[in-house]
């Protein structure tokens, strides 16, 4: 499913990954470069598949982690209220 940031939260590309800026909390969360992938992915228009694809392509790891990991950070964004 896409993924879609709230309007209180801002990105911002750095030299290691994604930070993003909860307004409304006002709390920061770093996502590092595999983060910023699937982030990436899904906010493109990609579901779930298509990120875990792009983690096992980019970054050579095994697709049974690549969905483990892809489930707890879209929880983990969904549940903080940081995205839709």
């Amino acid at each position: 499913m896409p993924l879609k940031f709230g309007a209180d939260v801002s990105t911002a590309e750095t030299d290691y990954g994604t930070v993003l800026l909860d307004a409304r909390a006002g709390e920061y969360w770093e996502l590092n470069p595999t983060g910023t992938l699937v982030v990436s992915t899904l906010m493109a228009g990609g579901d779930e598949a298509a990120a875990v694809a792009a983690l096992v392509d980019e970054f050579a790891i095994d697709p049974a982690r690549a969905r483990q990991d892809v489930d707890a950070l879209v929880q983990q964004l969904r549940t903080s209220g940081l995205a839709e």
